[in-house]
């Protein structure tokens, strides 16, 4: 019996010169010989950690050049400039996004779109979230009235548990060689040789970001696909976007610069009640969708209901958060983690007035705090 060969391993230009030499030479000859090529120029052209320049033509690479594992440089930002910390963010300063974000409240109708915190929560890795009261009360009673009071302890990755904001300084490149800090570049390619700090960062902090109010969407993928709750490592297509949009009546749906969208995928079924599931990978956007949120779209916020936002794992196992890198670090765009949406879709709201504020603590790699959706 004659083996198969997949040509699914080879690039579909490698495939296209192999079946020209195939079909206009006609022999035998022809093809074993376009096979062996094409073996080679995979194996030559691989995209490892080794060699990431043999990662160009991918997804997440921009430009024709392999200056770094992203492709071109991303830096200086073309829409805020080389000095600018506060990517994406800086749409909030504009009236016009503004304006845009308070005309979507009708009703006056306000719920959170956040989880609550607690120490079952599902974490990422090894991270904590611990609260203790000390004392019962911490202090009192004092003065004639008999004053008595309590206060927290808190022990956790402040800005990365829970419903989670991603700032600018949360994840980047190694452009150089591993190990060298002068190459290992952030938004606006900050270098960690220049915001590391003791004491937190002292480039890219959440202090740098600015104050929130934008025109949300929610975009229902699950409903779209008729699932409670999409796979793990399902990757949102824009055929699903535009399946979900007209599923929700929104066929005519144009996206604007500083819009903040979010995806629901129904992964908060798992949130709490079986954490490992919830961690052991996501439903998530891929590039396709990713580009077009940041290069067609122009968001200020995306978001999801899973606690990476991109799926996980990618279906090119050369992906590792590349969406992570495209979003935070080549465009400036802050990411908003493990949010609560079932709500708005009982309510039937799409769209609505997003708000939330980065707890500006100096030098965070990101925040804590439960947006807020008014319509």
């Amino acid at each position: 019996m004659e083996e198969e060969v997949d040509f699914k391993i080879f690039p579909p230009d490698i495939i296209l010169k192999i079946f020209q030499g195939v079909f206009m030479k006609k022999n035998l000859l022809a093809l074993v010989t376009g096979l062996a090529f094409a073996m080679f120029a995979s194996i030559s052209m691989a995209c490892t950690v080794e060699d990431w320049k043999g990662c160009k033509g991918k997804p997440w690479v921009d430009g024709d050049v392999m200056d770094t594992p992203l492709g071109s440089k991303w830096w200086p930002n073309p829409l805020w400039g080389g000095d600018d910390e506060s990517g994406s963010t800086n749409w909030y300063k504009k009236p016009e996004v503004v304006k845009r974000a308070i005309a979507q409240v009708k009703k006056g109708i306000t719920i959170k779109i956040g989880q609550p915190y607690s120490g079952d929560m599902p974490l990422f890795g090894s991270r904590t979230f611990a609260l203790r009261i000390p004392g019962s009360p911490t202090g009192g009673p004092y003065g004639p009235n008999q004053v008595m009071w309590y206060d927290e302890m808190l022990t956790s990755e402040i800005g990365q548990v829970g419903t989670q904001y991603d700032g600018l300084g949360h994840i980047g490149v190694q452009v150089g060689a591993i190990g060298d800090k002068t190459e290992m570049r952030f938004y606006n390619g900050i270098t960690v040789q220049e915001m590391q700090g003791s004491y937190g960062l002292v480039k890219l902090g959440t202090e740098k970001l600015n104050p929130i109010m934008a025109r949300g969407i929610l975009i229902d993928i699950a409903a779209a696909r008729g699932v409670e709750a999409m796979e793990k490592g399902d990757e949102i297509t824009m055929a699903d976007v535009k399946a979900a949009l007209k599923k929700q009546g929104m066929s005519d749906f144009k996206c604007m610069p500083g819009d903040a969208i979010a995806f629901r995928t129904g992964w908060t079924k798992y949130w709490v009640k079986d954490n490992a599931t919830y961690n052991s990978g996501e439903p998530g956007v891929g590039m396709e969708v990713a580009r077009w949120l940041a290069e067609d779209c122009q968001v200020g916020v995306v978001g999801a209901d899973t606690w990476a936002v991109e799926a996980v794992p990618n279906p090119d196992p050369a992906c590792v958060f590349c969406v992570h890198q495209f979003f935070l670090a080549r465009h400036g765009i802050a990411i908003q983690e493990n949010l609560f949406l079932d709500d708005l879709v009982k309510e039937g709201v799409y769209m609505f007035m997003w708000t939330y504020s980065p707890v500006p603590i100096v030098g965070a790699t990101g925040s804590i705090g439960s947006p807020v959706a008014t319509w």
